[in-house]
């Protein structure tokens, strides 16, 4: 089954999030950046208004790809309780020596790598090295948001590639990026483990609106009418 995950930005939207039948609440500062992370404190706070009864993920923040910068990152939200902390990989830098460095944490806390569909090209040929680091899960989103939803970056054939070989690897796999109610079922067909969503839950669409009950109870809808039950 396809889990429903929507990134909210304070306590207050998690509950929100919650109530809609969510099954992964994800801390995100939408209007900062692609990946801009929430405050250690709201981090806390929505991990404690959650109360385990769905998993938590949050983003470590918009970083270059350097060793030392991203381990900081990762270390510091790892820290504030969450389940899974999730890490994107821009162009440039070194991307062997960042999977390297954050290795040791992915050993004690979840990791999840998020590639971006317009920046990486055949994302599916990144997936074994973020395995062999030890991380838990790998996402494809979009870096740009103002550029098109995931599917304008990327075929369907090149979509099913990443997922299939996400599963090989016995990973977590996920996709977003921009994505709309009626992405869904063309998604859906790839078997993904998790859909991501902010803008299409909020008012108006805009991601950095905040979320609106009717459209988080049509993305539960479109997904599943009874959500999976991922409590810990």
């Amino acid at each position: 089954m396809t889990r429903l995950l929507i990134s909210v930005n304070s306590a207050d939207e998690a509950l929100l999030a919650l109530a809609a039948g969510a099954d992964i609440i994800d801390g995100k500062d939408a209007a900062a950046g692609p990946l801009a992370a929430l405050p250690e404190n709201t981090l806390r706070d929505i991990v404690a208004a959650v109360g385990g009864r769905r998993p938590v993920s949050a983003t470590a923040g918009d970083w270059p790809a350097e060793p030392d910068v991203l381990l900081k990152a990762a270390e510091r939200i790892a820290a504030t309780g969450v389940d899974w902390v999730k890490i994107g990989f821009y162009p440039g830098g070194d991307w062997s020596a960042c999977m390297a460095a954050l290795a040791p944490l992915a050993s004690r806390t979840p990791l999840v790598a998020l590639l971006f569909a317009d920046h990486t090209p055949m994302p599916h040929l990144h997936v074994a090295e973020v395995a062999a680091a030890g991380f838990g899960g790998v996402m494809l989103d979009t870096a740009d948001k103002h550029a098109g939803g995931l599917r304008s970056h990327i075929s369907d054939a090149a979509l099913s590639n990443f997922v299939a070989e996400v599963k090989r690897f016995g990973l977590l796999n996920g996709l977003a990026g921009s994505l709309r109610i009626d992405d869904i079922p063309a998604l859906l067909a790839h078997r993904p483990d998790v859909l991501g969503f902010r803008g299409a839950a909020c008012r108006s669409g805009a991601r950095a609106a905040t979320l609106d009950p009717a459209s988080l109870a049509l993305l539960r809808e479109a997904l599943d009418p009874m959500p999976a039950d991922l409590s810990r």
